[in-house]
């Protein structure tokens, strides 16, 4: 059934996620911080831009949020001008953006003092999975809001799966990166070792990716990791991000997570050496300089 949506927030995953949303019949209404992007997918999509999420989101049934981090999060949802401000009683705020589990339960707070419905509700599947409406989608919130939620977010999402309650979305994201980050860096420890002791990177990549070994990102990104390239996909400053935000929380719980500090700094390297938009695979370059 078609539903007034909102989506807030066109990045390289909000853009197409909102596409998804509006070739499965919903009417979307866009906002994004660049008023010109939201126009743009306005008149690709046939669906409507406003210069403010309170705009984006008055008559909306549904508002989706898919911004940077907990401010962002804050501005386009709380204040005057925020989401909940022009929401109705009755109407539901999901927030893709990976952000704290602390943000997830202020922002369920406030949802609920307006009697609206709040999931946290982060995305894996990077811009291919966006782009191509197979994200996995991890929910933290009520399990009836979840139930309403759910059919709509399945427009780009290939598993939408409720975790537990508001906050437990964010959660699951963090075990989610902890695996990524080591999985690149192992992989980008494998491909150095490989290439350096004289082997075909790319020969090892179609052997070892048969075996064991294999992982998503091995078979996504190991060819590209052979052959340098890096201006795409998921960047390294967000990842920082998320890896900032697992930290924090494995600390406030006693969490000992060494192996996910010591990669934090190596995509702060990267970073530093003017990596901060590069795919988070290109962890090999800072082993390729030594």
């Amino acid at each position: 059934m078609p539903h007034n949506v909102a989506f807030i927030g066109l990045g390289v995953m909000g853009y197409p996620m909102a596409g998804h949303l509006a070739k499965a019949g919903h009417n979307v209404t866009v906002y994004n911080r660049t008023a010109a992007k939201a126009e743009k997918w306005a008149k690709e999509h046939g669906g409507k831009s406003a210069k403010t999420p309170r705009e984006a989101a008055a008559g909306s049934e549904f508002v989706f949020v898919c911004v940077g981090n907990d401010d962002d999060v804050r501005h386009v949802a709380l204040g005057a001008d925020g989401a909940l401000a022009g929401m109705a009683k009755g109407a539901t705020l999901i927030d893709h953006t990976t952000a704290s589990a602390s943000l997830a339960v202020e922002l369920e707070t406030a949802a609920k003092a307006k009697g609206i419905g709040f999931l946290d509700a982060p995305v894996s599947g990077g811009q291919a999975g966006a782009e191509g409406g197979t994200l996995t989608v991890m929910v933290g919130g009520e399990a009836g809001t979840f139930s309403a939620a759910e059919p709509v977010m399945k427009a780009y999402g290939r598993a939408v799966t409720l975790m537990g309650a508001s906050g437990a979305g964010q959660l699951t994201k963090i075990a989610n990166q902890i695996c990524v980050a080591g999985n690149l860096q192992a992989l980008a420890e494998a491909l150095n070792f490989a290439t350096r002791a004289g082997l075909d990177g790319s020969l090892v990549v179609d052997v070892i990716s048969k075996g064991a070994a294999t992982s998503w990102q091995m078979e996504n990104r190991g060819k590209t990791m052979v052959e340098d390239k890096f201006d795409f996909g998921f960047a390294v400053d967000w990842m920082c991000k998320d890896l900032d935000i697992a930290l924090a929380e494995g600390k406030a719980k006693g969490v000992a997570m060494p192996v996910t500090a010591i990669i934090n700094q190596f995509y702060r390297e990267v970073s530093q050496m003017g990596g901060g938009r590069w795919d988070t695979s290109s962890l090999i370059r800072r082993l390729r300089r030594k």
